[in-house]
């Protein structure tokens, strides 16, 4: 950078930090909630859980309170409803995600650089990366916090004693623990990279440092003992699926996947092309305190297994958060144009990205809006079997309906089965066992072309009328719901609501409904 480098340059200013950690939250802005995959099932547990023992959700679902590593954003909405009401409290705590997500991969390039690195402009579009498409907010919530804590535990290695930054860091453990127990781990396998990097570059060995960098972060592990050691109920919910290649390759292609495929490749293409040069040009490099936690998160999402204790996804998760501080980790020569041209490519590729999600979000929400049409016909605290037409994901865009029913949760106070039950990893637990295996998620699910979770026809053959007054298809014509005791009441283009006439009876019932081989998954 020719002139006087002590000077801040554009990117470097308060006045361009504060400008990217606002811009962030505009695609947020127009819809009525957030339109992110499991973002309606979320807010239906929102209101469960605000109207517990009381009113008509207390027939439907009782909330069994503990402290869980999975209720970042619950305990944020609880707090503001009472002020805002459910869904604004909703969407105002999931705005904030992308900026805080923003802030913090700004500030741990800071850090790590002692200046802001031009590069960590490109790393800003990952704050909305698949994981958070996909819903998992108390994850992205954890995930920004353990990107912060990350800066926050070099910037102390520099600044404070030792004892310090344990001390500190053990609260701060609990609180991204409570937010969501994989971005708890996140944050500790972060740390340790990063205080693994500082030993080296003071001269300790290989081995010598990993064991004093694992005492360090030790203490790091308390909220997840404590949780072990006083778990209110055993966790439930398969682990496996190991070393599943052509999943990770999916994964690994999907880190920016939104709405339009070519765009979203081209993207993740010059993000990887930037990271592969950085790794063969000698004129770049990387920042040690931020490479050995990035380069941690991809062997962790190497080696993790898609599901654990019913966690579904457990390996993509890091892969985007990897990759965004690769790219933060980038250093580029202090002197020369290059270092302005990375800075000027990093904040018009954040441009169009903010730009095309703004988009992507306005048709989503559209999208959801129209399902959303069907919700005056279905009766206040009436129970409602719901089944969605939900495309493979193998098929790059989603309608997002897979837990559309959960707005009907909370605006109709119906029961439905699209909340999550997993015994240990979450707080609802339905109240009509009589129901079962349709009576939460993810039995709302029929996969096309082949039914991998609920099959059609079974589930409306089989459903138990005694639990169930009413039946909405989403994503099928009307008529799709064949048995004589169903007369449709209300129909568009989107979806099909249908009443069960005690006085009929199924054409057919069979004894027992083939269940989903897959295991309810926790978000």
């Amino acid at each position: 950078m020719q002139g006087n480098t002590d000077t801040p340059r554009w990117w470097e200013t308060r006045w361009f930090v504060v400008a990217a950690i606002l811009t962030s939250a505009v695609p947020l802005l127009w819809p009525a909630f957030a339109p992110l995959s499991d973002m309606p099932g979320h807010i239906g547990r929102y209101r469960i859980m605000a109207e517990a023992g009381r009113g008509p959700l207390a027939l439907h679902y009782a909330v069994d309170w503990a402290p869980i590593g999975n209720l970042g954003v619950d305990g944020l909405v609880l707090l503001l409803a009472p002020l805002l009401g459910i869904e604004p409290a909703a969407k105002l705590t999931v705005m904030l995600i992308p900026p805080l997500t923003v802030a913090a991969l700004l500030w741990v390039g800071r850090e790590a650089h002692g200046r802001m690195p031009p590069s960590a402009l490109f790393a800003l579009p990952l704050a909305y990366s698949f994981p958070f498409q996909l819903g998992f907010v108390n994850f992205a919530l954890a995930a920004a916090l353990a990107i912060g804590g990350l800066a926050l535990w070099i910037r102390l290695a520099r600044t404070a004693p030792l004892w310090w930054r344990i001390v500190l860091f053990v609260p701060i453990a609990c609180l991204v623990w409570l937010c969501h127990s994989f971005g708890w781990a996140m944050l500790g396998l972060f740390v340790f990279g990063a205080e693994w990097a500082m030993r080296r570059d003071a001269g300790q060995g290989w081995i010598r440092a990993a064991l004093l960098a694992g005492c360090v972060c030790a203490p790091l592990a308390l909220p997840q003992a404590a949780a072990m050691a006083f778990a209110h109920q055993p966790l439930s919910g398969d682990t496996g699926d190991w070393f599943h290649w052509t999943a990770k390759l999916q994964w690994t292609v999907s880190v920016l996947r939104e709405r339009w495929e070519s765009y979203d490749l081209i993207s993740l293409i010059l993000l990887l092309s930037l990271v592969w040069l950085a790794i063969r040009s000698p004129r770049l490099g990387f920042a040690k305190t931020v490479a050995v936690p990035a380069v941690l998160g991809l062997m962790a999402f190497i080696l993790l297994p898609r599901l654990y204790a019913g966690g579904a996804y457990v390996d993509m998760r890091l892969l985007p958060y990897a990759l965004a501080l690769g790219l933060a980790a980038i250093r580029l020569p202090p002197a020369g144009p290059l270092a302005g041209r990375f800075a000027l490519g990093g904040g018009l590729f954040f441009a169009m990205r903010t730009l095309g999600t703004t988009a992507a979000f306005a048709l989503f929400a559209s999208g959801q809006a129209a399902a959303l049409r069907a919700l005056p016909a279905l009766p206040v605290g009436s129970a409602v079997l719901t089944l969605v037409d939900e495309p493979s994901s193998g098929q790059w865009s989603n309608r997002r309906f897979t837990h559309i029913a959960g707005i009907a949760i909370a605006r109709r106070r119906i029961f439905t089965n699209e909340q999550w039950a997993l015994r240990g990893q979450q707080l609802i637990r339905p109240l009509h066992p009589s129901a079962a295996p349709l009576d939460r998620d993810p039995s709302q699910l029929v996969y096309r072309p082949v039914p991998e979770q609920t099959d059609f026809d079974q589930a409306i053959a089989s459903f138990d009328r005694g639990t169930f007054g009413y039946v909405w298809t989403i994503g099928f014509p009307v008529g799709r719901a064949h048995a004589r005791d169903l007369t449709p009441i209300w129909s568009d283009a989107v979806s099909a609501v249908y009443r069960v006439d005690p006085r009929g009876s199924p054409s057919a019932r069979p004894a027992t409904l083939v269940a989903s081989p897959v295991s309810p998954v926790r978000r």
